[in-house]
């Protein structure tokens, strides 16, 4: 465990443009979001150091007894896998994903709803909203602390609905 501390703070060290770490508080700060993490090092299992197949740019997977999985990468933070358990099936959801990859998709929602409001919201609101939910739910599952964030995506969906005249989405 010792050895995998080290490795995380020399990787937040590296890489302070996408994650700070407190090792004294075992606290990972997801610099894009502004959210953090705590680290339950008594409940880690093992960590791999990866190389990322087409950008060459190392990352770091801490893996935990109960099988949760985070990934420290450069660009995006702390990364972990959607949870559909909300969302049902979402077409286009990526393996993993972060909390950087919800706020610009979460702007591309809002660019439809509120720079274009004389225009219905296309399709693709909805999908975004949908994998919005699942990156959402993938981040409470590791630990952090969402409910700002699914206060305004909820704020869209209900704006989706209301431009739209239903409950759900886009017809």
């Amino acid at each position: 465990m010792d050895e995998a501390r080290e490795k995380v703070r020399l990787w937040a060290d590296s890489h302070r443009q996408a994650v700070l770490y407190d090792d004294s508080d075992a606290i990972l700060f997801d610099v894009a979001s502004g959210k953090r993490l705590k680290l339950d090092w008594r409940a880690f299992a093992r960590y791999e150091e990866k190389v990322h197949p087409e950008t060459q740019e190392a990352y770091l997977v801490l893996l935990f007894d109960d099988g949760t999985q985070i990934a420290l990468v450069d660009p995006g933070g702390v990364a972990f896998a959607p949870s559909t358990v909300n969302s049902g099936p979402v077409e286009n959801l990526p393996p993993v994903a972060c909390l950087r990859d919800f706020l610009m998709l979460k702007q591309r929602v809002d660019h439809f709803l509120y720079d274009h409001p004389d225009e219905p919201p296309p399709r693709e609101s909805v999908n975004l909203i949908m994998i919005c939910i699942a990156i959402l739910d993938g981040a409470r599952a590791v630990g952090f602390n969402v409910g700002d964030f699914e206060g305004e995506l909820e704020k869209s969906l209900d704006e989706v609905e209301r431009r739209t005249g239903t409950s759900g989405g886009v017809e």
